[in-house]
């Protein structure tokens, strides 16, 4: 498949809640290096530039970063201030808040409830906003609710600094406790064609059934999570991948966004032809029987 005049609106749009989005956006993680985080070796950072504007230029318009997406030389956010801004009317940046790494790269302790108002302002001042499109709480290991920690993010909503909320990392009893507290507009978790997982399916549906997007990550990058994409691709999907004409990553893209008219991907790159390509995978149509073989490719994978 040609990828050369296909847009994001390809892959059709959902809503974060009331901030309309194309379902195909952008990660903003592999921004930074060969690698996220140190992993690897930072990116040339006009190229990095050159990638943010061409996402814009595809239709790309929600971004998905964080203040801890950095490498020794490169900032997610700097980089997006620095290539968008001023920002198109129709973007949406949405970040997340609650991990915290070091200014060597190391991670620290995560945040406390208190803690989440200075990681909220370090985006602010990161990206050059007055508040932020989208918020998601992180949940962290060492805590079991997220109670305290998504009211305290509830409270910086209604003082004007944060316009909707989201969470990641979770399980259903989280998503139930987060919308005792305030509404919920998107759910992050990490979900894989060749990643089995009864939690995430559960919130697949349960976010479908209210209304809610959900937003994989790691969808393309499966197994190698934060190093990059994958290269350990079933032969089902390489024989997808073969009858469409498309890389497997692309199938492992349309999968995703076949998963529900709710479901967001944001696959992320540092590589202007991959960009292209990613947006392009929002044009792939997946028939039946296609369908059928990938669930059972996934279903043999657990």
């Amino acid at each position: 498949m040609s990828s050369q005049t296909i847009t994001a609106d390809a892959a059709g749009t959902w809503k974060l809640g009331d901030l309309p989005v194309h379902r195909l956006g952008f990660g903003a993680m592999r921004l930074t290096g060969s690698a996220a985080f140190h992993h690897g070796t930072p990116s040339d950072r006009d190229r990095s530039i050159d990638v943010l504007r061409k996402a814009v230029e595809l239709g790309v318009n929600h971004i998905d970063t964080a203040a801890f997406y950095f490498s020794s030389l490169r900032s997610a956010n700097e980089l997006i201030n620095s290539a968008l801004a001023p920002y198109p009317d129709d973007l949406v940046i949405v970040t997340k808040v609650g991990p915290y790494r070091a200014y060597d790269g190391e991670w620290g302790t995560s945040a406390r409830p208190e803690d989440l108002r200075g990681h909220v302002e370090e985006n602010l001042r990161q990206l050059g906003r007055d508040h932020l499109d989208v918020v998601n709480l992180r949940r962290m290991p060492r805590y079991d609710s997220i109670a305290e920690h998504f009211g305290a993010l509830a409270d910086l909503r209604e003082a004007g600094l944060i316009r909707h909320l989201g969470i990641s990392n979770v399980t259903p009893r989280h998503l139930a406790e987060a919308r005792a507290i305030a509404p919920v507009v998107c759910v992050q978790n990490r979900y894989a064609l060749d990643r089995p997982d009864p939690d995430s399916d559960e919130l697949l549906r349960l976010c479908g059934e209210q209304g809610i997007a959900f937003v994989p990550f790691y969808a393309v990058a499966g197994e190698a999570a934060e190093r990059g994409a994958t290269t350990a691709h079933d032969e089902g999907v390489r024989a997808v991948a073969r009858a469409h004409g498309a890389s497997p990553a692309q199938i492992r893209i349309a999968w995703t966004l076949h998963q529900g008219p709710h479901v967001l991907a944001i696959p992320g790159t540092g590589n202007p032809d991959h960009l292209a390509e990613n947006v392009a995978a929002g044009a792939i149509r997946l028939t039946d029987e296609e369908l059928t073989r990938l669930n059972r490719t996934r279903r043999e994978a657990g």
